[in-house]
C-alpha cells in the first residue's frame, strides 16, 4: 500500500528515507575510484585502461543530468525514480558478474546515467515542503553527501577484504532495499508541463533566461563545487608525499573528518529557510577561505590539514544546501528543469576544478593549487557579497 500526502509537509521518515535512497544512489558513482588497480588487475588490463572507468561514469552522470532530470517536470517522480532505480539494479548485477574490461566500460557509462535518480529525489522533496524547504532539502543533500564521501571508504574495505566485484553486488542489495521503502513512502506529485520531450529540453535552457537568481547560484555553486574536487583530488598527492607519507587507507580517515562537515548542512537550510541566505553563503564562503589559508600555511601538519578539511566542507556543502534552497523557490512547477540547470553548471565545474587543479598540481604543487583555490572562492565571494541591483519598474 502506498502512502499518499494531502499536506504540503513531508514527515520526519520520508525525509529519512529519501537522503537514505539518494546517498546509496549516488554513491556507485565514485565505488570505482579505489577500485580501479584491484580491477585492472583482474582482468590484465593497464591501470590507464581501468582508469577510465571512472571518467566514463562521470561522463554517464552528466548526460543523465541533462537528458534525464527534467523528465521529472513531465512525468510522475515517483515513478521516474523507481524506473531509474530499477535500471540501476539491474546494471550493477550486471556489473557484479561482468566478463571483460569492455563490458565495465559500457556498464559504467549506463550506471551513471541512470544514477542520477538522486537528483529528481531533490526536487520532488522541495515541490512538496513548501514550508521547511531548506531544512529538508538540507537534510537530503547531507545524505546525498555523506554518500559521495563515504562510497570511497566502503568501496576500499570490501574490495580490500572480498574483492571488488562484491562492491556492486552489496550496492544492487542495497538500491533493492531502498526502492522498495521508496515504493511505500513515496508521495506522488502531480506533473503540469504537457509538451513533448525536445520542448522540456527547450525549457531547461529558459530558466537560466528567466532567474538571475538561477544564474547566479549557477555560478557560485560551479566555482565551490570546482574548489571542493580541485582539493580532494591533490590531496591525496599531498598527504602521500612528504612529510607525510601517509599510506591510503590513512588518507581515507580524512574521509571522515569530511562527512562530519557534512552533518552540518541542514543547520545552513534552516538559515535559507528564515530568509537569511545571504548571511548563510557569506558565513559558508567565509569558512572556506579560513580553511584554504590553514591548508596553505600549514601545509606540513596532519593535524592542520584535518581542519582544513572539515571547515572546507562544511563551508562548502553549506554553500551548495543554501543554493538548492534559493533556487527551489523561484518555481515549484519547474523544479526538476531549474535542478538540471543548477547541477549541470555544479558538475562542469568540478570537472573544471578537477583538471586546473591537477594543472596547478603539476607546475607547482600544493602551494600553487591552494592559490588556484583561492582565487576561485575569492571569485564566488565576491559574486556573493556584491550589491544586488533591483530593478526599477516604471509605467508606460
Amino acid at each position: 500500500m502506498e502512502k499518499q500526502i494531502s499536506n504540503k509537509r513531508l514527515t520526519k521518515v520520508q525525509v529519512l528515507i529519501m537522503a537514505i535512497a539518494a546517498g546509496v544512489c549516488v554513491a556507485n558513482v565514485y565505488y570505482n575510484q579505489p577500485i580501479l588497480k584491484d580491477i585492472a588487475s583482474s582482468f590484465g588490463v593497464s591501470e590507464g585502461e581501468a582508469g577510465s572507468i571512472s571518467v566514463l561514469t562521470q561522463v554517464g552522470y552528466g548526460f543523465g543530468l541533462f537528458f534525464l532530470i527534467p523528465l521529472g517536470d513531465k512525468i510522475n517522480k515517483k515513478k521516474l525514480i523507481l524506473s531509474l532505480l530499477g535500471c540501476l539494479f539491474c546494471l550493477l548485477m550486471l556489473m557484479t558478474f561482468s566478463q571483460n574490461i569492455v563490458e565495465v566500460w559500457i556498464l559504467s557509462v549506463a550506471i551513471g546515467i541512470v544514477t542520477v535518480s538522486a537528483q529528481v529525489i531533490l526536487p520532488l522533496a522541495a515541490s512538496i515542503d513548501r514550508v521547511t524547504t531548506g531544512q529538508t532539502v538540507g537534510n537530503i543533500f547531507t545524505g546525498i553527501l555523506i554518500g559521495v564521501l563515504g562510497a570511497r571508504v566502503f568501496s576500499g574495505y570490501i574490495a580490500e577484504w572480498l574483492g571488488w566485484r562484491y562492491v556492486y553486488g552489496f550496492s544492487a542489495v542495497m538500491i533493492l532495499i531502498v526502492s522498495g521503502l521508496l515504493k511505500i513512502y513515496l508521495p506522488n506529485v502531480k506533473n503540469d508541463f504537457d509538451g513533448y520531450y525536445l520542448e522540456l529540453l527547450k525549457s531547461t535552457l529558459e530558466q537560466l533566461k528567466r532567474f538571475s537568481l538561477l544564474r547566479e547560484a549557477s555560478l557560485i555553486g560551479g566555482l565551490l563545487f570546482g574548489v571542493f574536487c580541485s582539493f580532494w583530488t591533490t590531496l591525496t598527492f599531498h598527504l602521500s608525499g612528504a612529510p607525510f607519507n601517509f599510506e591510503s587507507d590513512t588518507i581515507g580517515m580524512y574521509g571522515f573528518v569530511a562527512i562530519a562537515g557534512a552533518l552540518m548542512a541542514p543547520v545552513f537550510g534552516k538559515l535559507a529557510d528564515r530568509g537569511n541566505s545571504q548571511r548563510s553563503l557569506t558565513i559558508a564562503v567565509s569558512l572556506v577561505i579560513v580553511s584554504l589559508v590553514i591548508a596553505k600555511i600549514a601545509s606540513s601538519s596532519a593535524i592542520a590539514i584535518a581542519v582544513a578539511v572539515l571547515l572546507l566542507d562544511i563551508g562548502v556543502q553549506a554553500i551548495q544546501v543554501t543554493n538548492v534552497a534559493r533556487i527551489y523557490t523561484l518555481d515549484a512547477q519547474s523544479n526538476s528543469r531549474i535542478n538540471t540547470v543548477y547541477m549541470t553548471t555544479y558538475f562542469i565545474g568540478g570537472a573544471v576544478g578537477t583538471s586546473i587543479g591537477l594543472l596547478c598540481w603539476n607546475l607547482g604543487g600544493w602551494n600553487l593549487v591552494t592559490w588556484q583555490m583561492l582565487v576561485f572562492t575569492l571569485i564566488g565571494f565576491i559574486i556573493i557579497v556584491r550589491p544586488k541591483i533591483t530593478p526599477v519598474k516604471t509605467n508606460k
